[in-house]
């Protein structure tokens, strides 16, 4: 595998862009635009977000939605759970205060560390396994739960083959869900005030948010499905859709996100999270 380039950082310590880009990427580019774009933005990122995320703590998205009151996951106790696109794996951590026998997985080594870190000072430990959710390192019908809270899944480029890796090691009746930027969110302007709410591109422009280096290298990919393309790949995986959620913005919470708000949750949705399960 090629190394990621060295990234050089901006003045927020996130990798700076060179140049942004709406077109095809697949997945051996996505992988290591986004494995190098993680290991080098993982303390900014950790440093802005990490309060909100907590150490030991479950939040499903920047709405405020969290495990212990959504339950998404049903009672995880004595279950085991594969956490992918863990971060600094606080989710992972809550888990297994939760009782579940957890796996924490991730693309980046940069989060992975700071994973490692947090498990130390807080006592809670969890395995943690760096690897692309597109080739899972691990055995057929091995776990009862896997769960995604925006980890992983916008940075892949082949969905399709991951949800079938996601399937492929539940066991028979075990869960899954995972919380993605909402679709609705790609044709308006990366914005958190509710005045930038106008269409700037189209909804159904499927190609891929690209940044670039100053040598024109690829550093970043995300990519764009609609809520459709979403359905369809959860079930095409052989997968039973049992719940689309679409959070609403928490009472009283102020923490803004990128382009989350509390003014601009109020209006449009940010979030879409996909529960589902492996059928006996």
């Amino acid at each position: 595998m090629v190394p990621p380039p060295t990234l050089p950082l901006g003045p927020d310590g996130y990798p700076a862009a060179g140049g942004v880009e709406r077109r095809p990427a697949g997945s051996a580019e996505s992988v290591r635009a986004n494995r190098g774009w993680w290991d080098a933005a993982a303390p900014a990122y950790l440093a802005e977000h990490g309060d909100d995320l907590g150490d030991v703590d479950f939040l499903w998205c920047p709405e405020g939605l969290r495990e212990a009151d959504a339950h998404l996951l049903g009672d995880v106790a004595g279950r085991r759970v594969l956490e992918v696109g863990c971060g600094s794996a606080p989710c992972a951590r809550w888990l297994r205060r939760a009782g579940a026998d957890v796996v924490a997985l991730d693309l980046s080594a940069g989060m992975l560390a700071r994973a490692a870190e947090l498990g130390a000072t807080t006592g809670v430990v969890v395995p943690l396994l760096q690897a692309d959710v597109g080739a899972l390192p691990l055995a057929g019908a091995s776990f009862d739960v896997v769960c995604s809270a925006f980890g992983g899944l916008p940075f892949v480029a082949d969905v399709e083959g991951a949800l079938a890796e996601v399937a492929r090691v539940l066991r028979p009746g075990g869960r899954f869900a995972v919380s993605v930027n909402h679709p609705f969110r790609w044709p308006l302007p990366d914005s958190p005030d509710p005045e930038d709410l106008r269409v700037v591109s189209s909804y159904f422009d499927r190609r891929p948010y690209v940044e670039t280096d100053g040598e024109g290298r690829t550093v970043y990919v995300e990519h764009h499905r609609t809520v459709g393309d979403w359905v369809r790949a959860v079930v095409g995986a052989g997968l039973v859709l049992d719940d689309l959620v679409e959070p609403e913005w928490t009472p009283g919470r102020t923490q803004e996100w990128g382009q989350w708000s509390p003014a601009r949750g109020a209006l449009v949705p940010g979030t879409l999270v996909l529960v589902a399960h492996r059928p006996c």
